[in-house]
């Protein structure tokens, strides 16, 4: 059903590729639309642990498709296109209203959200990168934020994300100069979690979260998510006492017993999978 996405499932993996390749898989609505659809059938999917976006060909995603752009800044209107068979709402519902404007489902994921950054990443494309959980970066990627090159402002949540990865200071000058940096720069910035060479960022996402998937309770990763995010928003008093009521009913579940019973018995525990009988 997807036309500009490719999406896989190798458990316990979701693959999600932009699948644009000869326009850099500029972002087009109806990849948007689509995107949405697949983190919500991946969240769904039981086999699934963790998730990975990428994109086709040479590049990550060269930001928002020009033509869309140019018929915007000129005022026209384009035609309406019926995407309806794409709704979907994924997302933790209990993340509050913060984690409901436009692109910020993408922080209340109730999995892992893998960037694996394979080329060019610029403008909306960049957006979606900060947006994901961590990021995967080859060495020869190259970044730009480009909005201010386009007489634009920093987007969908970058001014409130990009300083809490790298700093007020950095953030300012890569969205105040939108200059163009490598995956190296990236690394030594603090916005790439993972450098690796070129051809190498998918295997990695995809080893990454079958790593997890081995030896870590997917119920843990989803509070803990929840938590990070939610906390960056409250007081340390309010975080605390929510993690407090949060890490008691952590302590009644069977993931508990079953992390403790196979650290005893030198095994590898088996926990359940989010919506697994």
């Amino acid at each position: 059903m997807y036309q500009d996405i490719l999406y896989e499932v190798q458990d316990p993996v979701a693959i999600i590729t932009m699948n644009r390749p000869d326009a850099l898989n500029a972002l087009t609505g109806r990849m948007m639309a689509e995107m949405r659809h697949a983190f919500a059938a991946a969240e769904k999917d039981p086999a699934v642990v963790g998730m990975v976006l990428t994109g086709a060909g040479r590049g990550f995603c060269a930001g928002a498709d020009m033509a869309g752009l140019s018929a915007t800044a000129s005022g026209e209107r384009g035609e309406a296109v019926d995407l309806s068979d794409l709704e979907a709402k994924p997302g933790n519902p209990d993340m509050g209203p913060n984690f409901e404007i436009t692109y910020t489902y993408l922080l209340a994921l109730q999995k892992p959200l893998i960037a694996a950054i394979n080329g060019p990443c610029a403008g909306l494309g960049f957006c979606y990168a900060c947006l994901a959980d961590m990021r995967i970066v080859e060495r020869q990627a190259k970044f730009t934020t480009a909005f201010s090159q386009r007489g634009l402002i920093a987007e969908h949540g970058c001014s409130w994300l990009l300083p809490r990865l790298i700093g007020t200071g950095r953030a300012l000058d890569l969205l105040w100069s939108a200059r163009k940096f490598t995956g190296e720069e990236a690394k030594e910035l603090g916005l790439a979690e993972r450098l690796v060479e070129q051809g190498e960022s998918l295997q990695t996402a995809i080893d990454y979260i079958k790593q997890l998937a081995s030896v870590v309770s997917p119920t843990s990763i989803k509070v803990i998510k929840a938590q990070v995010y939610r906390h960056l928003n409250m007081e340390l008093g309010e975080a605390m006492a929510e993690t407090n009521t949060w890490m008691a009913e952590s302590l009644k579940r069977e993931d508990f017993k079953e992390g403790v019973s196979s650290f005893m018995e030198k095994r590898l525990p088996k926990f359940k999978r989010l919506g697994e009988d």
